[in-house]
């Protein structure tokens, strides 16, 4: 059947945070090696350990990029800062705000001998099918290049097949998403709810200049796949286009079951440093069934409400008849005091969704009212079934209800109480006497 996922994505979501969590979450990560290992691709290696950030043992997966490869993503004086002093070396080490890394670092190199140069949505797909993984991930990982692509090339006013830029050729970028969808397929998740996502404000710099925050690939890929976002007070870029692009591929849902157990966790760390610690939660989690409810049924209900001071008596008494017939499910008067000390009565309907608009109507045409309230109610429910209970006057309907716990009660229906008491000569608390007596001796059928 598969597992369902739920991204927690308060801090933003990233390529980088998105495995690391996964891999937290129990993804076999010499399988990721191995795949990692299988890419026609050079210049990167990775690194997967486990850091303390804000306090917590969380993991960390860091593609390290050679001198050639090199594209500054995680260097925060450069992304914000207005100058930037270039490493020289052979390899640039992205993992600057770790904080206090500990444990066992595993680490692969890869030694492809091919070229480099900026990659276009045909040579990555190229790189995905020659990869060493399952159909399943080729699919996740081309889902979300494409995605990627269609957003770049709208920022930058080309066709998909045409974008040869840094942003989607970036070997971390390849990397980073290759590893999501090789985890995800580890995990066989086939459900992901993202509710929303977080992100910050003002500038970031990147290969095209220093771009408003979100920058525009993230904003086409929001905007085409209508994912909700929050705005922070946070002075940075919190989600990345690439982030973005795997929210948008995996996402199936972005609201939670109403209850739900949590079957396991995972957190990653982001790379860089905000006043918001850089933080990805993941969890496998599964519907409550109806055993775990504790036998309570949950379901929406509706309430009409509406003041009148100046409409008879009599009209309210027929307006309730009508309102019942109509399919209400209850409908009732308060006594109220409105404006100018005037003495009214509150109408109150209880009904489902689907007879908000004929109850409505009917109380527009029987009543004074020029306005009607309208509120959503959540409501508990205790199992019921309707059954019968044989006293000597005859057959009295009943309602049999299970509380929590398995203790039953039964409710007498009081329309057939009185068709007893009248059928029987006996007063409406003679039948109600027989009912507890009989009841009591568990005497239904």
């Amino acid at each position: 059947m598969g597992k369902t996922l739920y991204l927690e994505c308060r801090s933003g979501i990233s390529g980088d945070m998105t495995v690391a969590a996964l891999l937290d979450l129990g993804a076999d990560q010499q399988a990721l090696e191995k795949a990692l290992g299988s890419l026609p691709v050079q210049g990167f290696r990775t690194q997967i350990s486990r850091v303390v950030k804000a306090g917590l043992d969380v993991c960390d997966f860091d593609v390290k990029l050679d001198q050639e490869h090199e594209n500054h993503d995680h260097d925060m004086e450069y992304l914000h800062g207005h100058s930037h002093d270039h490493h020289h070396g052979q390899e640039h080490d992205h993992h600057h705000d770790a904080e206090h890394p500990h444990g066992h670092c595993h680490e692969q190199a890869h030694e492809h001998a091919h070229p480099h140069g900026h990659r276009g949505l045909p040579e990555i797909l190229e790189i995905i099918d020659k990869a060493d993984i399952t159909d399943r991930a080729k699919a996740t990982a081309s889902r979300i290049f494409r995605i990627l692509a269609q957003a770049e090339a709208k920022a930058h006013g080309v066709a998909e097949d045409q974008v040869h830029f840094h942003e989607v050729g970036a070997v971390d970028s390849i990397v980073d998403i290759i590893a999501v969808a090789v985890c995800l397929d580890n995990l066989d998740i086939t459900q992901t709810v993202i509710p929303f996502l977080c992100e910050g404000s003002g500038t970031v710099r990147c290969q095209h200049g220093i771009l408003p925050v979100p920058v525009p690939a993230v904003v086409n890929i929001l905007k085409a796949h209508a994912i909700a976002v929050e705005t922070t007070q946070v002075e940075g870029e919190l989600i990345t286009p690439t982030g973005a692009a795997i929210a948008a591929a995996i996402g199936t849902s972005d609201r939670l079951p109403r209850r739900f157990v949590i079957q396991k966790t995972g957190i990653g760390a982001g790379k860089r440093s905000y006043e918001r610690p850089s933080l990805l939660r993941a969890m496998l989690i599964q519907e409550c069934s109806a055993e775990q409810d504790e036998q309570v049924g949950k379901d929406v209900i509706y309430k009409l409400e509406t003041n009148i001071d100046d409409c008879t008596g009599e009209a309210l008494g027929y307006v309730m008849d009508r309102l019942m017939e109509a399919g209400a499910r209850d409908v009732h008067f308060v006594p109220v005091f409105m404006k100018k000390n005037r003495p009214a009565y509150e109408l109150a309907v209880i009904c489902d969704e689907d007879k908000i608009k004929e109850l409505e109507q009917a109380i527009f045409q029987e009543t004074t009212t020029i306005g009607i309230r309208r509120i959503r109610m959540e409501r508990s429910l205790l199992p019921r079934e309707a059954s019968t209970v044989t006293l000597k006057e005859g057959e009295l309907k009943i309602k049999r209800c299970v509380l929590p716990g398995g203790q039953v009660r039964y409710y007498p229906e009081y329309e057939s109480v009185i068709r007893l008491a009248q059928e029987s000569g006996l007063s409406f608390q003679q039948v109600m006497d027989e009912f507890r007596r009989v009841s009591h001796g568990g005497g239904t059928a």
